[in-house]
């Protein structure tokens, strides 16, 4: 009998424990969606960081960048607006104070305000608008929103003229061949309980229960927010380690034999130049479809919420071990560990099974998926599937690492700009 054969050949309880896992992560996926659209959306908190920085660097934008930067309305009254549109009780107390400078009340400002409350109180006092404006904090701002404004179009700008390039060379007929797919001999089955009984009930659900006590009571001497960061850290990271050690079994089990000379996992390192270059490219590439993915999203359905709790951290975040913490997870940790699950195996498997397309289609839907995040599920999905290209047309995995670490990366710096 050969070992494809023998491999088909499963026992009965294993086929039970893989559709168990199915039926448990498909109740804990759909209710993690449906409870996901209760959580607020980061959507708002960045549109007024962003307004804020547009009063602090109005004074400091060149006249023929305002309709880029600032648009044609006065961006106090669009703060002002904004912060009105806010419930009462969902504004922090810095948010009425600037709301109630902004109506040109008075409002005791403290010496160490920052510098757009100090800026407005000084308004507010009759001052003008020049008198009352630092030209370093002024200076400081328009970097930060010219950056913020102005990096996402130049690469959304990029990305479409390679997506052009590329469409008329496959027109033309020149589009390169895609290398063989080779991955890990597993099956379906495998991937039921890599994904859904590893990923999903074993590390999504069982290992918080177990470690987030102990977390908990690890970093209850930690004051906030490195309290967070620290938890994230080992958290994720011991979510993580129960797929890779069933992965790391069912790749044992493969026959030696039929193991590529480059592993299962097709990382191929070297060239790292390549990787490198393929990974830019395909987050270009990838980055207009998403941006609209997300805006056809917004003007369909409106902002259904449910955003990453994780951006909520960055964004409340001024102390720079926290930062660096969540950075260290986003940028190393998430893409390392998804990669592997997502595009190191199942992707293969689902290629080998069902076609190259489905199977890039279906991993990147499941990756979308395993964010529970219904606001995020669509341009996680388009990323995802982004992704699989990236790995089926270089043949490699370090290439999908990297674009999804440039992908978070860049995520990361726009939350700090704000």
């Amino acid at each position: 009998m050969s070992s494809s054969s023998q491999r088909q050949a499963q026992p009965a309880w294993k086929i039970l424990l893989g559709l168990l896992s199915l039926v448990m992560a498909a109740l804990i996926w759909f209710s993690g969606l449906v409870s996901s659209l209760s959580r607020p959306s980061v959507a708002p908190s960045l549109n007024l960081q962003q307004q804020e920085i547009t009063v602090l660097a109005e004074p400091a934008v060149p006249p023929s960048l305002v309709p880029l930067l600032l648009g044609n309305g006065d961006p106090r009254m669009a703060l002002r607006q904004s912060l009105e549109g806010t419930s009462s009780d969902q504004r922090s107390p810095r948010q009425t104070q600037l709301l109630e400078l902004l109506s040109v009340r008075s409002v005791a400002v403290p010496a160490d305000a920052d510098a757009l409350l100090k800026l407005l109180d000084c308004e507010a006092q009759g001052a003008s608008q020049a008198e009352c404006s630092n030209p370093a904090v002024a200076r400081t701002a328009l970097v930060r929103l010219a950056l913020s404004a102005l990096l996402p179009l130049l690469t959304a700008l990029a990305g479409t003229l390679l997506l052009v390039i590329q469409g008329w060379r496959r027109w033309r007929g020149r589009a390169e061949t895609l290398p063989e797919l080779r991955g890990p001999m597993l099956t379906l089955l495998d991937m039921a309980l890599l994904v859904a009984g590893g990923f999903v009930v074993v590390s999504a659900v069982a290992v918080p229960l177990v470690v987030l006590p102990l977390v908990g009571t690890l970093t209850a001497s930690l004051a906030s927010p490195r309290r967070e960061a620290v938890g994230v850290v080992i958290n994720y990271g011991l979510m993580a380690l129960p797929s890779l050690l069933i992965l790391r079994r069912q790749l044992a089990s493969c026959p030696d034999q039929e193991r590529p000379s480059e592993g299962w996992l097709q990382w191929r390192i070297k060239p790292l130049a390549s990787a490198v270059i393929a990974a830019l490219s395909g987050w270009l590439r990838i980055t207009p479809v998403v941006m609209l993915t997300g805006w056809v999203l917004v003007k369909v359905v409106g902002d259904p919420g449910g955003s990453n709790p994780l951006l909520e951290l960055v964004l409340g975040s001024r102390d720079p071990l926290a930062l660096a913490l969540l950075a260290f997870t986003a940028v190393v940790l998430a893409p390392l560990f998804e990669e592997i699950i997502f595009r190191g195996a199942l992707l293969p498997v689902l290629a080998r099974r069902f076609g190259p397309l489905a199977g890039v289609l279906w991993s990147g839907l499941l990756f979308g998926m395993a964010h529970i995040s219904i606001g995020e599920l669509a341009p996680l999905t388009v990323l995802g599937v982004g992704l699989g290209l990236v790995r089926m047309s270089t043949g490699r995995l370090l290439p999908s690492v990297l674009m999804h670490g440039t992908w978070n990366a860049v995520t990361f710096l726009n939350l700090l700009l704000l």
